[in-house]
């Protein structure tokens, strides 16, 4: 499967560290899926090129899956979620509201993110943090979701990592405690 992923670049997100994590980002965002995934990787520093990268991403490599890493806080280098709107055909605020809700519990510094997602052609847009700990559990607890929304934008059903995945929701989300995601059945 390829799956495009663009960085911003900042001050905050120098170009060495962001390369540190980006394996982590990789490996974390490709669990989600069983079979290989292989990613065009982007990184931009202003809106043009931003705009350029997820139009590239999006149309002319068709990638089913793009991710931009960083630039959703409020800051006036945080130039994610105004771009990505603007190209996005069907917004999907649910996958906004889910990343604040998991992350505000980790840290009330999320209720700063903006992050949206949504469909573009046959492209679903995520918006993530920039952490690597924080992609893991939120590629963990959307991957359902990722999935199924693949398969109605594109008519392909991609199988799910067969390994199922323990996520502590009840940390989390105490009215959720017996709910655990597992492998989808028709594709064990």
């Amino acid at each position: 499967m390829k799956i495009g992923r663009i960085t911003l670049l900042d001050a905050k997100n120098p170009v060495g560290e962001t390369e540190k994590w980006a394996e982590e980002i990789e490996k974390s965002v490709a669990r989600v899926f069983e079979e290989p995934s292989k990613f065009i990787n982007i990184a931009v520093t202003n809106r043009e090129e931003l705009r350029a990268a997820l139009l590239r991403l999006c149309d002319e490599e068709k990638c089913p899956l793009v991710v931009t890493i960083g630039g959703t806080g409020p800051g006036p280098q945080d130039i994610v979620p105004e771009i990505t709107q603007e190209l996005l055909e069907r917004e999907l605020p649910g996958f906004g509201e889910a990343i604040r809700n998991y992350a505000f519990l980790r840290t009330p510094i999320a209720l700063l993110s903006r992050a949206v997602a949504g469909v573009r052609g046959q492209s679903l847009v995520l918006n993530l943090p920039s952490r690597p700990k924080a992609i893991l559990g939120l590629m963990k607890l959307l991957r359902e979701a990722i999935v199924e929304c693949l398969e109605q934008v594109t008519g392909v059903r991609y199988a799910l990592w067969v390994n199922e995945i323990e996520i502590p929701l009840e940390k989390w989300f105490p009215s959720l405690k017996r709910f655990r995601i597992k492998p989808d059945p028709r594709f064990e």
